[in-house]
């Protein structure tokens, strides 16, 4: 008897490897199930699942041109129908669910970034289309400012040196 794809048979498992399991079939073609095909869950060794001389059922998924037979025992197996919930109401009968609305924040929407000192002498106020970022980004000027000045002072005091033997001459 020839096996024929989506028909589901009983066989008994011959050899296992690493990758599936080798099923005989009735009448004696072998097919394998690959170890992806073995259950519904994860499995990380297939030893866990089968063993050598288990009898299973397993459905025929392909046949390839040089005879080799790929078999499924998670397809050849009913899945439970998952129970119907009665508490909760049919789709077209529930209410459309709407999410909270944000809660306005009392920030305004424009405020004014600081004033600007520009080399002229001449202070000068800007409005910011986006305060937050201007605020983040004057407090990283400044605070890189600092940092540079930091390291000029404290390399110049100390002899600092390209050429790296500690002295500032030459």
């Amino acid at each position: 008897m020839k096996p024929e794809i989506g028909q589901i048979y009983e066989g008994k498992i011959t050899s296992i490897t690493n990758f599936g399991a080798f099923v005989s079939l009735p009448d004696g073609p072998d097919g394998m199930v690959h170890i992806s095909e073995v259950s519904d869950r994860f499995v990380k060794d297939i030893h866990d699942v089968c063993k050598v001389g288990d009898t299973v059922k397993v459905k025929v998924i392909s046949i390839a041109d040089n005879g080799k037979i790929a078999l499924s025992i998670k397809q050849a197996v009913d899945k439970p129908q998952r129970p119907q919930r009665d508490d909760r109401p049919d789709k077209q009968d529930r209410a459309p669910q709407r999410r909270p609305a944000k809660k306005s924040q009392d920030k305004p929407k424009h405020t004014a970034a600081p004033p600007v000192l520009y080399p002229d002498g001449v202070w000068e106020e800007q409005v910011s289309s986006n305060p937050d970022f201007e605020d983040m980004m004057s407090r990283f000027k400044k605070s890189s400012q600092d940092r540079m000045s930091d390291l000029k002072r404290g390399g110049e005091g100390r002899g600092y040196s390209r050429r790296g033997n500690g002295s500032g001459r030459k």
